[in-house]
C-alpha cells in the first residue's frame, strides 16, 4: 500500500474542512468570488458576514427602498382596484398590517434572527423530504415576489420618467427598452459590489419620504380648501353603492388586490444580520438585535400605514377616476400626478427623479433578498450547482430572468400586480402558519388562537387573490416548476460528490487509525449497524477475512454509518471511536452512506498519510432499484457508489482509497 506524508499534525476532535482541489482561471475566480463558507452560514451579497452592523433605523431604510417605494404605484393600483371605495379598502389593509402582519413578523424576528425568515421556521417544523419540498415551493413564491418587485419597480420607474413633461420625446413608446436598461444597470451594480447599500438607502428614503410629506400635505390643504371635493366624492360613492354596509363589504372584498402594501415584512427579517445589537448579545439569542428588528418592523409599519391612508384619500378625492385607467396620466403614478398638478413641473420633476431612484433601488433590495435566499437553501440541499453560492453568477441569472419577464409583460405595471400580490401574500401566509405552529408547540393557548385567526384571514386573502388574478399563480407555478426541475437535475448530477463540509475524528477514532498507520496498513470493514451482538461482529470479521483474503494477523476497524435525514445533502461529520464486543468501531451519523464512507476514508488518509482500504459485501437486489434507493434514502448500492465518489474526488489512483467487494 502506498503512503504519503500527512499534510499536517492531526488534532483530536478538530474539524477538517476539505481544501479546494483545483485552480480557477482569473475570470472564473472573479465570477465565483464570494464562496467563502462552504457550509453556507454566511449568505447574501458576496457571501460575506457583515463587516460592521448598523443602527436599526438605517437598516430600516434598506428595507424601506422596497417597502416605501410602493407609494410610487400603490395609490394608483388601489384606485384602479377599488375605485371610490379605495380609502376604506386601504383602512382594511392598514388594520391587517398593524394587527396581523406586524405581530406575526415580530415573532418571526425573535425565532429566526439569523435572517432566514419564516421559511427557516417551517423547515425546522417539517423535516425530511416533506420539509425540503415545502421549502422549494415557498422559494418559488419568494422568487415570484422578489423578481416581480425588480421588474415592476423598474417598469414603474420608467413610467415616471416617460410621463415627466421634460422627458425627451424618444422616451415615448420605449418603455420596454428603458426598463431593460434600468435592469441591466441594476445587474451591473451587483456585479461590481453592494457595500454602500445602506448609506445610499438612507439618503433615498429620507428624501423620498420628505417629498411625499410635502405632496400629501399640499394635497390635503387643497382638499380642505375646496371642501366640495369631499361632498362630491361621498355623493358619488353613496349613489354608486348605496348602503354603507355595502361599502364596507366591497372594501373587504377588494382588499386582496391592495396586498402590495404588505411587501416589506419578509425583507425586514431577511436583513436582520445587518442590525447592530448590544455589546453583550448572546450569539444564540441576540436580544439587542431582536429588539432592533422589532423597532424596525413597527416603525416601518406605522410610517407606511400613515402614508397609505393619506395618499389613498388625497388621490381618490383629487384625481378623476378615468385618469387612473391604463394609459391615463395617473396610472401607476398617482402621487407624481398630484406633485405636478399642485406644485408645478419643477417640483414634480424633482419628485419624479426621487421616485425613479427609489423604485430602481427597490429592485436592489429585492435582488439582495434573492441572493440571501437561494444560497442559503438550494446548494445545501444539493439542489443547485456549487457556483450558486457565489453572487455574480446568480446576478447574471436573475438579470436574465428579469429581462424575460419584462419582455413578456411589455414593462406594464398593472399586468404584473397580480403576480406580485400572490408572492407577497403566500410568504405572509406561510409566516402566519409558522408562528401559529410555534405558539401551539410552546403551549401558548391565547397566542395560538390569535395567530390562527390571522392565518385564516391571510389564507382567505391569498385564495381570493389567486381566484381573482390567476395570472399570479400561473407565474408562481412557473417559478416553482423551474426550481423543482433544476433541483432534481442538480441533485442527481451531484449524487457522486463528496457531501461532507467537514470531518471530525474524536480522540478514540484518531487513536485507532494512527495505531494501524504505524503498521503501514489501514483496513476498514464496512458494517451495517443493524444487529449489535458479539456473534454478528465475529461472523462479519470472519467472512471478510475469508472472502477478501485479509491476513489473519492484520488489524481491522469496522466502519458503521447510522442513517439520519437522507434529504440533507451537506453535513458536518463527527466520527466516534468505540469498542464493541472487543472490536474497534468507527461510528458516524449521516443521511448518505456511500458519500460519507468516501469522506471518512479520505480524512483518514489525510491525517495519517496512509491510503486506507475498505472491504464491502455485495448488496442484494436489483442494481437499478438500489440506485433509486440511494437517490432517495441515501443507501442502496453502497460499494460501487463509494468507489465512484472516490474516483470523482481523487484523480490520483495512488492516493485513492482502495475498494474491495466480495
Amino acid at each position: 500500500m502506498s503512503t504519503t506524508p500527512a499534510e499536517s499534525t492531526p488534532v483530536p476532535g478538530q474539524a477538517h474542512i476539505p481544501p479546494p482541489r483545483r485552480q480557477l482561471s482569473p475570470f472564473r475566480h472573479w465570477l465565483l468570488k464570494g464562496i467563502v463558507d462552504e457550509r453556507g452560514q454566511h449568505q447574501g451579497p458576496h457571501g460575506q458576514a457583515p463587516e460592521r452592523t448598523h443602527p436599526w433605523w438605517q437598516v430600516m431604510c434598506l428595507t424601506g427602498v422596497d417597502y416605501f417605494s410602493t407609494l410610487g404605484y400603490q395609490p394608483a393600483i388601489a384606485a384602479l382596484a377599488a375605485g371610490l371605495v379605495s380609502p376604506f379598502a386601504t383602512l382594511v389593509l392598514v388594520a391587517l398590517t398593524l394587527l396581523g402582519a406586524l405581530p406575526v413578523y415580530r415573532r418571526v424576528a425573535r425565532e429566526s434572527f439569523k435572517g432566514s425568515g419564516s421559511i427557516a421556521m417551517l423547515e425546522r417544523l417539517l423535516p425530511w423530504w416533506a420539509g425540503k419540498l415545502f421549502v422549494l415551493v415557498l422559494l418559488g413564491f419568494a422568487a415570484t415576489d422578489f423578481m416581480i418587485t425588480i421588474t415592476l419597480s423598474a417598469a414603474d420607474a420608467t413610467a415616471h420618467a416617460i410621463e415627466n413633461p421634460f422627458a425627451p420625446a424618444w422616451f415615448q413608446g420605449n418603455q420596454v427598452g428603458i426598463t431593460l436598461f434600468l435592469l441591466a444597470l441594476l445587474g451591473a451594480v451587483f456585479l461590481k459590489g453592494f457595500r454602500e447599500a445602506i448609506g445610499i438607502a438612507v439618503i433615498l428614503v429620507a428624501v423620498y419620504l420628505a417629498l411625499n410629506v410635502v405632496v400629501i400635505a399640499v394635497s390635503l390643504g387643497e382638499v380642505f380648501t375646496h371642501a366640495s371635493t369631499i361632498t362630491d366624492w361621498w355623493a358619488a360613492l353613496t349613489t354608486a353603492h348605496g348602503d354603507p354596509l355595502i361599502i364596507v363589504g366591497i372594501a373587504l372584498l377588494v382588499f386582496p388586490r391592495l396586498a402590495l402594501g404588505l411587501s416589506g415584512f419578509e425583507t425586514g427579517v431577511a436583513v436582520m444580520p445587518q442590525i447592530k445589537g448590544d455589546p453583550d448579545d448572546d450569539p444564540n439569542y441576540p436580544k439587542g438585535r431582536i429588539r432592533g428588528a422589532g423597532r424596525l418592523l413597527s416603525t416601518a409599519a406605522i410610517i407606511m400605514s400613515v402614508f397609505l391612508i393619506t395618499s389613498s384619500l388625497v388621490t381618490t378625492l383629487l384625481i378623476p377616476q378615468k385618469d387612473f385607467q391604463p394609459g391615463g396620466p395617473a396610472n401607476g403614478r398617482a402621487l407624481a400626478y398630484l406633485a405636478h398638478e399642485y406644485l408645478g413641473n419643477g417640483f414634480g420633476t424633482v419628485y419624479d427623479i426621487s421616485t425613479i431612484l427609489i423604485l430602481w433601488f427597490a429592485g436592489a433590495s429585492a435582488m439582495a433578498g434573492l441572493l440571501n435566499l437561494v444560497p442559503r437553501y438550494l446548494p445545501r440541499y444539493g439542489m443547485a450547482p456549487q457556483w450558486s453560492r457565489a453572487v455574480r453568477p446568480l446576478v447574471l441569472v436573475f438579470t436574465a430572468i428579469a429581462f424575460i419577464i419584462t419582455l413578456v409583460f411589455r414593462a406594464n405595471v398593472d399586468a404584473q400586480g397580480g403576480a406580485y400580490a400572490t408572492g407577497v401574500l403566500v410568504l405572509i401566509t406561510s409566516a402566519s402558519v409558522a408562528v401559529t405552529l410555534s405558539a401551539r408547540r410552546k403551549r401558548q393557548r391565547n397566542r395560538t388562537i390569535a395567530f390562527s385567526v390571522i392565518s385564516l384571514v391571510f389564507i382567505y386573502t391569498t385564495i381570493d387573490n389567486m381566484i381573482e388574478r390567476p395570472d399570479g399563480l400561473r407565474i408562481a407555478s412557473l417559478f416553482i416548476l423551474g426550481i423543482l426541475v433544476i433541483s432534481l437535475i442538480s441533485r442527481v448530477g451531484r449524487s457522486f460528490q463528496l457531501r461532507a463540509t467537514s470531518v471530525t475524528l474524536d480522540i478514540s477514532a484518531l487513536d485507532f487509525v494512527l495505531e494501524d498507520a504505524e503498521e503501514g496498513e489501514i483496513r476498514i470493514i464496512s458494517h451495517e449497524p443493524d444487529v449489535d451482538t458479539d456473534k454478528e461482529y465475529a461472523q462479519k470479521n470472519k467472512d471478510e477475512r475469508r472472502f477478501s483474503h485479509i491476513p489473519q494477523r492484520s488489524r481491522t476497524i469496522f466502519l458503521e454509518v447510522y442513517p439520519s435525514d437522507s434529504s440533507d445533502f451537506e453535513e458536518d461529520l463527527v466520527v466516534e471511536g468505540v469498542v464493541k464486543h472487543g472490536y474497534r468501531v468507527l461510528k458516524v451519523s449521516s443521511g448518505n452512506v456511500p458519500n460519507t464512507i468516501a469522506a471518512v476514508l479520505l480524512e483518514i488518509r489525510d491525517v495519517t498519510g496512509v491510503v486506507p482500504t475498505i472491504y464491502f459485501e455485495w448488496t442484494e437486489g436489483n442494481p437499478i432499484s438500489n440506485m433509486f434507493r440511494f437517490l432517495i434514502t441515501g443507501v442502496g448500492e453502497v460499494a460501487p457508489v463509494t468507489r465512484e465518489v472516490l474516483r470523482e474526488a481523487e484523480k490520483d489512483v495512488k492516493r485513492r482509497p482502495a475498494v474491495h467487494v466480495s
